[in-house]
């Protein structure tokens, strides 16, 4: 059974990436419960009590020890990441992985000198809607793709966020931060491993602090497609989930939708998929549906093998991300 242990207890996604791991054969065999949120160190506390703590560097040179997880503060997971690689361990690091182009540069070199997988959790891999979206499209029910619309809003949660939130160096900005989300899954429905940056902006229009990035959009393009992104922190409270995640998929035959997170006044759960071709239409409940990616990265850190998501789509998401957040149009509120 592989071996691994959890670093960098400063974000709430650490709950879940430790659960799928266990649950896909994994055995967490200890934390660092080092944290910038002691809400957060709480939390794996009451869900995990069977793990014990442990300082970072003992965790880290454990040899019995296969690979880490980190969803430390995004701008220290980098080295991080690093430490465990240099010591012979695989790392699954929460998104985002890295928060400049001289991190990413340090990561790649790492993982080439090292012979290590450094695999980031992106949304697309733990979706079983968009994992069923990418088989339909790859089926070629839909004809020809034309064009991709991600609308990606998230809730801020100002109560539950600890200060490094809103420091832009510390979480990278908010393309790289949640956009690299929405920038992974254009490339995989494109089929592609890079794109062309048509244009980005970013907005600072209320949320305070003043200057907090909370709005952008992105069109993105391959020789082949075209796709529109737009990420926000305006999901409204009484909304019962954290976004109205959606995403379209256009194609020469046939269009697709996911509901990602709820269908609006209809039916209940997630992952909802509503596909129109030539000939009808019809509703796919994606929620029970299985999800690969932990299993996967466990399969390739046995057999060193890609299978998870290949290496080098890790990097080109990042660093598209990097490059797109510091070229971006930056607006600010007009304040009366």
């Amino acid at each position: 059974m592989p071996r691994f242990a959890a670093i960098g207890l400063d974000h709430r996604h650490i709950y879940d990436l430790t659960q799928d791991l266990m649950d896909a054969g994994a055995e967490c065999v200890g934390y660092n419960p080092d944290t910038t949120d002691p809400r957060v160190l709480a939390g794996f506390r009451k869900r995990f009590p069977q793990v014990p703590q442990s300082e970072t560097q003992r965790l880290l040179d454990e040899p019995s020890i296969d690979f880490v997880v980190i969803a430390a503060r995004p701008c220290d997971r980098a080295d991080l990441a690093i430490a465990a690689m240099q010591r012979g361990k695989d790392v699954m690091v929460d998104k985002p992985g890295i928060t400049t182009f001289e991190q990413l540069t340090a990561v790649e070199r790492t993982v080439h000198e090292t012979g290590r997988i450094w695999s980031i959790c992106i949304g697309r891999l733990a979706s079983p809607a968009v994992q069923e979206a990418l088989r339909v499209v790859r089926s070629g029910e839909l004809g020809r793709l034309v064009h991709t619309t991600s609308l990606a809003p998230h809730r801020l949660n100002r109560a539950l966020r600890p200060s490094w939130f809103f420091d832009t160096p510390a979480y990278g900005g908010i393309i790289n931060d949640i956009g690299v989300h929405s920038i992974d899954q254009f490339l995989a429905f494109a089929d592609a491993d890079d794109a062309e940056i048509v244009s980005c902006t970013i907005g600072a229009f209320g949320t305070e602090p003043a200057g907090f990035e909370d709005f952008s959009e992105l069109v993105l393009a391959t020789p082949s497609l075209r796709g529109y992104i737009r990420l926000d922190w305006f999901t409204p409270d009484g909304l019962p989930t954290w976004g109205d995640g959606r995403f379209f998929v256009v194609g020469t035959e046939g269009t697709l939708e996911l509901r990602k997170n709820l269908d609006i006044e209809g039916r209940e759960g997630t992952d909802h998929m509503f596909i129109a071709n030539r000939t009808t239409t019809r509703y796919v409940d994606c929620s029970r549906l299985p999800v690969t990616y932990f299993r996967n990265f466990l399969h390739d850190v046995a057999s060193r093998t890609e299978t998870a998501m290949p290496q080098r789509q890790v990097f080109n998401v990042c660093r598209l991300a990097l490059q797109a957040q510091a070229q971006a149009t930056r607006y600010t509120a007009r304040r009366s």
